[in-house]
């Protein structure tokens, strides 16, 4: 029997007695840890398909240990700019070893005979008046009060008046 489950954004195939190197999962070497979130759990041509989780299925495993991967260089660079970085990185992991899966049950949706057992309650909706459109006075600017625009058009008026007289 196999599971796939998500834990740290990413999604793992997993089957009972793999180790698996997952992101940084907060816990202590030896501890047992279960992933509630399975996707997909199979064995043969019996598949259960969650949409998207499949309720009451985990996945459970012990912590092997914490550990980091090799470090990776890291380098930033842009020809003809003068600019280079460089730097390192590694990445903090979790080594898993899975002990169980669990398969409860399937992530459909119920069926026509589920739903018509319960009774359905009736909900009375009002009905929505329409609302009444008020009438805003528009705002009219005062005469007198030019923009700079008009300012400038009529100094330069001036000055051409001024050349020719």
């Amino acid at each position: 029997m196999y599971a796939v489950f998500r834990s740290g954004g990413k999604q793992y195939r997993a089957a009972k007695g793999d180790v698996l190197r997952l992101e940084k999962i907060e816990a202590e070497e030896g501890a047992t840890i279960r992933f509630d979130e399975v996707l997909l759990v199979g064995e043969g041509s019996d598949i259960k398909v969650g949409s998207p989780l499949l309720t009451g299925s985990s996945v459970s495993g012990k912590v092997l240990r914490q550990g980091k991967t090799k470090k990776v260089n890291v380098v930033k660079f842009k020809r003809r700019q003068n600019y280079l970085r460089q730097g390192t990185h590694r990445q903090f992991f979790t080594e898993v070893e899975i002990t169980g899966i669990s398969s409860a049950g399937s992530g459909k949706a119920p069926t026509k005979d589920a739903v018509a057992e319960k009774p359905a309650a009736k909900k009375k909706v009002a009905a929505k008046k329409p609302a009444a459109r008020k009438k805003v006075a528009k705002k009219v600017a005062p005469k007198g009060t030019g923009t700079k625009k008009t300012k400038t058009k009529k100094k330069a008026a001036r000055k051409k008046a001024a050349k020719k007289g």
